[in-house]
């Protein structure tokens, strides 16, 4: 199920340890900081192999995380917005990752752009508690997805590349 480059990839993302979720007060911040080193590593690995495609960033208590992802395809850059919340149920429950300016263009998204991860993540999320994170959520949810969707909808026309500055 999973090809050699995401295999690859996911060796090189630490697992987690804390089971914590943002009502656990000092066992979540624990969690963050296993969270923040899993995606720091993550993305070192990335840069280094030449595939960076995401940025990250979070509130102060790390319920609520936003950023740009992008996705190349015949040497264009489309760049997005994401958004997802950290559930109280976390790490039980995986984030529901958005890109809100896709909302409604392929129907492998949910009610304001969170994009459907059900069939195949969901499943091996739950499989791995609490040992993946954010992090394995970009690299087995987000990663595909936009390598899946993102060519589709270009070629349907519903999506175009927009030159840097213009709008």
């Amino acid at each position: 199920m999973v090809d050699d480059g995401t295999r690859k990839a996911l060796s090189g993302i630490p697992l987690l340890k804390t089971k914590a979720g943002p009502r656990d007060k000092e066992l979540w911040v624990q969690r963050l900081k296993e969270e923040y080193q899993a995606l720091i590593k993550y993305v070192q690995n990335n840069k280094a192999s030449d595939m960076d495609w995401f940025r990250l960033e979070s509130n102060k208590e790390g319920t609520k995380w936003f950023g740009k992802c992008w996705y190349m395809h015949n040497l264009h850059k489309y760049e997005f917005d994401v958004e997802f919340d950290i559930p109280i149920t976390y790490p039980t429950t995986s984030p529901e990752i958005a890109l809100p300016e896709l909302d409604g263009k392929t129907a492998k998204m949910y009610r304001g752009g969170k994009i459907c991860l059900t069939d195949h993540f969901k499943p091996l999320w739950a499989r791995n508690v609490p040992k993946f994170g954010i992090a394995h959520a970009m690299a087995l949810g987000l990663a595909p997805w936009l390598a899946v969707e993102v060519p589709d909808l270009i070629e349907k026309g519903v999506i175009s590349y927009q030159e840097k500055g213009s709008s």
